[in-house]
């Protein structure tokens, strides 16, 4: 029995449509990954497949059974890879919303985002324990690091057991903890329930065991369903470098900030407290920076990672009430905000979030140059040149002029990362960096920042929850413990 079932399905709207007619079947018990690289076409499947797009030609048939409805929305829910960020629809949201405590008010609590929890249900209970809900059941949506925020996104989901649920990228932002505990869940559920689920992924080293069958989709074309074994034998080996040796020596070269001007002590940190009402993220941490060193900080969801970085990018304002230096100047000594970030090249999940702008991805890119959220002033010829040296530089050249808000969540990912580099900056934040890469732009970002550090004075600050992110250039490590 067909679950969900296509033949020749065509996009109504061009921008939505595949290069063939979809032809595809769904069966009742298959449990599925849609596998493709960045920009490869799977969010433009999976819309058409969940009724997202309305079709020009064909129609998506479905069987729900045993279930007594057969309307899509009473069975089919569908997680995005935005929902890592929350509601993106939110017109008032701002960058550095997160690390303003006076906003959290007028965010409804994660209890308030899930009215119908029943924690007497057995499924609910369940959840509701695997998930550590309790944790973050009385915070303000707007203070969840993108950790706890796609916690409580697969949680509600999967408390309202619909039939079956596409998951873009389940993993992402999740440590390695709470990946194991997703998969086990999900796999659970396929088992002992009539769901089925569909995950969109980037990487092969994420197709969970449970998974029976994977559909590839490569340049907008969608190909066979096959067998998950079948696919993961299909997988060709990825080459390396894949960093051209022409473009190594650019990054060598380039003349941007001059890191010798700069102090030796890049960050100072004199016990450090950060808090958001009764809670304490950051109790009297001591760290210190210097210049060249490359270091990655690690800790669990919710540890304060992206809040340490925050302080250091001047994004928080309790950064005002610590004791800390940026480049030798005690923060708050009358420096101004964009004094600190002239120095600074920075992507994170909060920036992505703030920027799902309507502009040409060239300008996006640009935009790094005076560390604004959008374009306020026409780049001159110098910054141009340089948006699309980046550009080409991680393999992006060709969207300069398309829409960001068109470009695929991996796509977008690398046009920040390009924004982050834009400058040359002597110090190079990257929360999470690699968040929705394939296994080739993963390995091609690697190369990039490694060959970014190795000139002199260049200093890095890293957070990944996987290991296998780290560039080589890693020489220092921090790990956060999350305070109770």
């Amino acid at each position: 029995m067909a679950i969900i079932e296509i033949k020749n399905g065509v996009a109504r709207h061009p921008l939505h449509r595949m290069k063939n007619p979809l032809n595809l079947t769904i069966l009742a018990g298959e449990q599925v990954a849609i596998m493709g690289n960045n920009g490869s076409g799977k969010s433009e499947l999976t819309n058409t497949l969940t009724g997202a797009y309305p079709l020009l030609r064909g129609e998506v048939e479905y069987d729900f059974s045993p279930r007594l409805s057969n309307m899509a929305c009473d069975n089919i829910r569908c997680i995005t890879f935005r929902d890592n960020y929350g509601d993106t629809a939110e017109g008032n949201y701002y960058y550095q919303q997160r690390y303003n405590s006076q906003d959290a008010e007028l965010y409804p609590t994660v209890e308030e985002l899930m009215p119908h929890t029943d924690l007497s249900n057995e499924l609910h209970r369940q959840v509701f324990d695997l998930f550590h809900l309790e944790e973050i059941w009385h915070k303000s949506s707007i203070l969840l690091s993108s950790g706890e925020m796609r916690r409580m996104q697969l949680a509600k989901a999967l408390m309202e057991k619909p039939r079956i649920v596409f998951i873009d990228n389940p993993f992402i932002g999740l440590d390695s903890h709470t990946r194991q505990m997703v998969q086990d869940l999900l796999e659970m559920l396929s088992v002992k329930t009539d769901m089925q689920f569909v995950l969109i992924l980037s990487r092969e080293d994420e197709i969970p065991p449970f998974i029976t069958h994977v559909i590839p989709v490569e340049e907008m074309t969608c190909g066979s369903k096959i067998t998950r074994d079948e696919y993961l034998r299909s997988r060709p080996a990825l080459s390396s470098p894949l960093l051209s040796a022409e473009k190594s020596a650019i990054i060598r070269t380039m003349q941007g900030i001059d890191a010798s001007s700069l102090p030796e002590e890049v960050v100072t940190l004199n016990k450090i407290s950060v808090r958001y009402g009764n809670r304490t993220i950051l109790k009297e941490l001591s760290w210190e920076v210097k210049k060249g060193e490359c270091w990655a900080l690690q800790g669990e969801n919710g540890s304060g990672k992206s809040t340490l970085l925050s302080l250091i990018c001047a994004d928080n304002p309790q950064g005002y009430a610590c004791d800390m230096a940026l480049f030798g100047k005690k923060r708050g000594s009358g420096e101004s905000i964009w004094e600190i970030k002239r120095n600074i090249g920075y992507v994170s999940p909060e920036m992505h979030r703030a920027y799902l702008k309507s502009m040409p991805a060239i300008d996006i890119v640009a935009s790094g140059h005076h560390e604004t959220v959008g374009l306020f002033k026409r780049p001159t010829p110098d910054e141009r040149e340089s948006s699309r040296k980046w550009m080409d530089i991680f393999g992006i050249a060709q969207l300069a002029d398309t829409d960001f808000l068109h470009l695929s969540s991996g796509e977008q990912r690398l046009i920040l990362l390009a924004r982050a580099f834009v400058k040359d900056p002597a110090l190079l934040i990257l929360d999470e960096p690699m968040h929705g890469l394939d296994l080739r732009n993963r390995q091609l970002v690697k190369e990039i920042i490694d060959t970014f550090c190795t000139r002199p004075g260049k200093t890095l600050l890293l957070v990944t929850h996987y290991e296998e992110e780290l560039p080589t250039c890693i020489n220092k490590r921090m790990v956060l413990k999350k305070n109770n």
